[in-house]
């Protein structure tokens, strides 16, 4: 399956995003996981679609059933593009630490 969506634009989606906590415990059949939310079937189907496509989600034919699971891969393409965004930002409270423990000194 192609990927055609960015990923960011799919988990800027809350249902989509609820999808994925859900099925990060354990795999899930669409069946299974419409049953978490108040929406149709195909609703949840179409997020799971556009989950599938963005490669986040993978799917696995057991029998009859597809069941849907993390793509850990994927998730560590998201997390390490979040990440830098981590470090800058603890890298400035650490700068802003610092200069408030400086006043902080200068008061005394």
């Amino acid at each position: 399956m192609e990927t055609r969506r960015d990923v960011f634009q799919a988990i800027a989606d809350p249902t989509r995003r609820a999808i994925l906590v859900l099925i990060a415990s354990q795999a899930m059949t669409p069946n299974a996981v419409a049953e978490h939310f108040n929406s149709s079937r195909q609703a949840v189907s179409n997020h799971i679609k556009i989950l599938t496509e963005c490669e986040l989600v993978k799917q696995e034919q057991k029998g009859r059933e597809i069941y849907y699971h993390i793509n850990a891969n994927k998730m560590e393409e998201v997390d390490k593009w979040i990440g830098q965004f981590k470090r800058i930002l603890e890298t400035q409270l650490n700068q802003l630490d610092k200069v408030l423990s400086t006043l902080k000194k200068q008061k005394k």
